[in-house]
């Protein structure tokens, strides 16, 4: 919906733009730091460290102290946010693609792009020339070199871009020229089929198609999607207001309206039928902001009011059945949420980011525990259990242990 106040998945083939991210594009990038079973260590230790910050504080007195003493001394490692220095604090990134542990992109404001190839060690600006007044809100990197990245705003500010070369050159493949659209999202299927999203037009969201991995779209008959509500729009805020699961299935998120509701298709987007969430809505900066599928059935949804200081209660929710039905979390996270993620090989964590803080899910979003502080807009995994997060003053981090 539009820029949250100011002028947004990876493609992974098996998870969309918000999944967990185990698919061809992640496995196809730069050669992971360390192994999967190393990388599920450090997650073993984040579900340890918060149960036992969740358990009841021990007694008080000189064998309590001790106790702690102990357990701090021999608990694993503790996975958490370490940030890496792009040297871009003037530039928001919003949109983030985790491709692995070593390899990630970002997109932000002032038409800027960043591509590491070594765990966030060092960044290359590889924005597109000439792009500069644009507001680059999603990317989509399918390994270290191929990458799709979606401008944001009315008419002819709406564009996206294609590499194959790692960002040295890119090529322009759509630039909208209806004043009425404002493309929100990016998400692909696999390497050669995806979706793009505008807010309505027309009275229907409108959905780009690609099948040539984006260097060509073409804009879908709105014949089968339903009719949006009054005020209805995207939330240009993380790159997941559109995300995909597996060959065919895809949702798109929406606020502004009455209802926050999550639109869903099983064709690649020829048809969607939409389902209300228990994510407040009934003003423009409600709504749903993110969705993350593990799979064609198990979603999660988060949002809230993105206006700073303002209350977002019941801000998540879940679904056991492909979106059908939306379920409100029993503990939500305790603020405004922008971007949400699986954690990879697990069925019921998951982590959730926005300005005050970063949440995490051990039962699959039943319940949110905030683990971190920091601001961040939007997080991503990659199949090695590469987490990255990024956000304002060219913050991006990596989960580390």
């Amino acid at each position: 919906m539009r820029r949250l106040g100011s002028t947004r998945r990876k493609v992974p083939a098996g998870t969309g733009r918000a999944g967990a991210g185990a698919g061809p594009a992640a496995a196809a990038g730069a050669p992971a730091a360390r192994t999967v079973p190393a990388a599920l260590t450090a997650l073993a230790a984040l579900v340890a460290l918060t149960t036992l910050t969740a358990a009841p504080a021990l007694a008080a007195g000189p064998a309590a102290g001790a106790d702690r003493a102990h357990a701090r001394e021999h608990r694993s490692p503790v996975p958490h946010w370490q940030l890496k220095d792009t040297g871009t604090p003037g530039v928001r990134f919003r949109g983030l693609s985790a491709v692995s542990r070593g390899t990630a992109w970002v997109a932000g404001t002032g038409g800027t792009v960043l591509r590491t190839t070594d765990g966030g060690a060092h960044w290359r600006d590889v924005s597109p020339p000439g792009a500069s007044a644009l507001e680059f809100r999603d990317i989509e990197a399918f390994d270290a070199r191929r990458a799709a990245v979606l401008a944001v705003g009315e008419g002819e500010d709406s564009r996206i871009y294609r590499t194959d070369d790692g960002g040295s050159t890119w090529t322009e493949s759509f630039r909208n020229t209806d004043a009425h659209a404002f493309y929100d999202c990016l998400a692909f299927f696999d390497h050669r089929h995806g979706l793009a999203m505008s807010d309505p037009v027309d009275g229907r969201f409108r959905i780009l198609s690609t099948g040539d991995g984006g260097r060509s779209w073409k804009v879908l008959p709105d014949q089968g999607m339903p009719q949006a509500l009054d005020g209805e729009a995207g939330f240009a805020a993380s790159g997941q207001c559109l995300v995909t699961s597996g060959p065919r299935d895809v949702w798109l998120a929406t606020g502004g309206g009455a209802r926050a509701r999550v639109l869903h298709s099983a064709d690649r987007g020829l048809t969607w039928t939409a389902a209300d969430t228990p994510v407040p809505a009934g003003d423009p900066a409600k709504g749903v902001f993110a969705l993350a599928f593990r799979d064609r059935a198990h979603g999660l949804a988060v949002g809230g009011d993105y206006r700073p200081g303002q209350a977002s209660p019941r801000a998540s929710a879940t679904t056991p059945d492909g979106g059908r039905t939306w379920r409100p979390s029993v503990t939500p996270p305790a603020a405004y949420r922008s971007g949400v993620a699986w954690l990879p090989h697990t069925r019921a964590a998951a982590l959730a980011v926005g300005p005050t803080g970063t949440d995490l899910t051990l039962d699959a979003g039943r319940t949110w525990r905030t683990v971190d502080t920091g601001s961040y807009d939007t997080v991503d995994c990659a199949s090695d259990l590469g987490c990255w997060a990024s956000g304002e003053k060219g913050r991006v981090a990596r989960l580390e242990d």
